[in-house]
């Protein structure tokens, strides 16, 4: 048996999924007005909640709420919607109106929030034998997106989420596959595919058995070289790695997948340092390494949680020390809520690299600020004055045409800008580089 098998504790809080049935009881911790807890009501109508009991009991301190940086990650906000929709829903609930009414407005809502930025349902969708294959994403040519049907649901919830739209009830946004054997005749039509990344939500809400269905398969075809998990569970519920019923089972199945000569990486999301704080945080993370596994670290720059250099410099440390690779720092997407909290770029970049100059070369793995727009990854690598005009200095680190990647290029300063559709290319420019056309994206 491996040494990530052993010691661990047997004894496990059982998980207790909190939704926006116990948001009421929740919120009577704090201080809240009848109004402010039926405007959190009213957002939770529209964007998902749902937390547990180790996120309420053991991240949060309830003395810091509103502040907390944990709370405002996990609970609804009443700057979440335009103050218009968060008005017409607030009424709906007062008034009691019946539930076909309060659905048919939240859809309107979400229909305005731009649920699938980035080409998500249209130029990401891969085709095989003509068929479109839903729950499959393929941007980059060498990397295929798998979106688990049993593991679009996550421990809680993150309210910056730019996945959103797969928890609130609405089928047709949602991107999910069980069809194992189409997405493994699709990655042995495509050789260029060499590495997966199963996703969702959280793909480690499915239970150890259901996720070997999916991983399995994956170990048959010799071009896959790397697989990836993306997951926040090490953060909001890591007993799933120490003492969860079949958390020896994930571990084992780890090891093989490690065993078979394949990369295997958990895309842990952290947020904020307070979520690496409790002891079973770090036990989890030392056992998953002690499978073979790397675990990368990436979270995007969110107003009101973690934008602070010293916030970022302190997780990228904490993470460091415990054997993790700092990956991304990204920008908050251009959906759901992203009016409340993205942060303009050149306020990021600053925070960013205040941050990156006060961690050791170990954790200057990060790359950021990182934008997954729909061209490709692009990072804010700085701002400058070249030839008289203020810039921002940009380039790709993915892309969906490789002759993108990495070559250098400029867009006007603007300070308010938050996305890279808020960007025009420098010096008059009609496009940023030829193929990375400036009027076509604009209106992508």
């Amino acid at each position: 048996m491996s040494s990530a098998l052993h010691p661990a504790p047997r004894t496990s809080p059982r998980f207790r999924a909190l939704t926006p049935r116990d948001l009421d009881g929740l919120l009577q911790r704090v201080s809240l007005s009848a109004g402010e807890r039926l405007a959190l009501r009213a957002v939770s109508t529209v964007l998902p909640f749902r937390t547990n009991t180790y996120v309420v009991d053991e991240l949060i301190d309830w003395s810091a709420v509103p502040d907390d940086p944990v709370f405002r990650l996990t609970f609804p906000q009443a700057g979440m919607l335009p103050e218009p929709d968060l008005k017409q829903m607030a009424d709906l609930l007062s008034q009691e109106a019946p539930k076909a009414e309060v659905l048919r407005a939240a859809h309107e809502i979400r229909m305005r929030l731009n649920p699938h930025p980035s080409g998500q349902l249209d130029a990401n969708v891969p085709v095989h034998e003509g068929e479109r294959l839903a729950g499959l994403q393929h941007k980059y040519p060498e990397t295929l997106l798998i979106f688990p049907r049993q593991g679009q649901t996550c421990h809680a919830y993150c309210t910056y989420c730019f996945r959103w739209p797969q928890f609130v009830g609405e089928s047709e946004l949602r991107i999910a596959t069980d069809d194992i054997t189409t997405t493994t005749a699709y990655l042995r039509a495509h050789p260029e595919v060499t590495s997966t990344l199963i996703t969702g939500g959280d793909p480690l809400v499915m239970s150890t058995e259901v996720l070997r269905r999916y991983v399995d398969p994956l170990l048959e075809i010799d071009t896959v070289r790397s697989i990836r998990i993306g997951t926040k569970s090490l953060a909001f519920w890591p007993y799933r790695f120490t003492s969860d019923r079949d958390a020896d089972d994930l571990l084992r199945l780890f090891e093989k997948v490690v065993a078979s000569g394949r990369h295997l990486a958990l895309m842990a999301h952290f947020t904020h340092p307070q979520e690496l704080r409790p002891p079973v945080v770090r036990e989890a993370m030392r056992r998953v390494r002690g499978t073979g596994a790397g675990i990368r670290c990436q979270g995007p720059l969110v107003a009101g949680i973690n934008d602070s250099a010293e916030a970022w410099a302190e997780l990228w440390d904490e993470t460091t020390t415990l054997g993790a690779v700092p990956y991304y720092q990204f920008v908050e997407r251009d959906t759901g809520p992203q009016g409340y909290f993205g942060v303009p770029l050149a306020r990021g970049h600053q925070i960013f690299r205040d941050a990156y100059a006060r961690v050791s070369g170990l954790a200057r793995t990060v790359r950021g600020p990182v934008m997954s727009a729909m061209p490709g990854k692009v990072c804010v690598d700085g701002i400058a004055e070249v030839a008289g005009e203020k810039v921002f200095v940009l380039h790709l680190i993915q892309a969906r045409d490789p002759a993108l990647v990495d070559r250098p290029f400029f867009a006007a300063y603007d300070e308010s800008a938050t996305w890279f559709t808020d960007l025009r290319p420098a010096f008059g420019a009609r496009e940023f580089l030829p193929g990375l056309g400036y009027l076509e994206h604009r209106t992508s």
